[in-house]
């Protein structure tokens, strides 16, 4: 005697997502050498109106050294306050752009097992 089988349906939801990130490289964060010097340099050029020159001759008379261990000229303190300017700007602007998820509709479809 054969036994007939009702097939199982199973219910399932489907659907698709879509992400996208400018978030997915690796930025190296600043030291905390490196935030000291960029803000000393800030503070004295922007607050204090001091001159590229000064502010390098200033570094080297008072003992600090650059990141590589070399004395100061005023092309190492624009370079800092532009490579610091430059980066805010590439996180500003393409790293923390916000892109919006997409999620497709959603369908019921159905599964059969016999």
């Amino acid at each position: 005697m054969k036994v007939h089988q009702i097939p199982e349906i199973i219910p399932y939801l489907e659907f698709s997502m879509e992400f996208q990130s400018n978030k997915l490289i690796y930025q190296k964060e600043y030291t905390k050498r490196q935030q000291i010097i960029y803000l000393l340099i800030h503070h004295l050029h922007d607050t204090e109106g001091w001159g590229y020159r000064k502010i390098s001759q200033w570094l080297n008379q008072s003992g600090i050294k650059t990141y590589r261990g070399k004395n100061w000229f005023t092309s190492s303190v624009i370079s800092v306050l532009k490579r610091k300017h430059e980066r805010d700007l590439i996180n500003e602007q393409i790293r923390n752009q916000h892109f919006p998820s997409k999620v497709s509709k959603f369908e019921v479809n159905y599964y059969v097992f016999d």
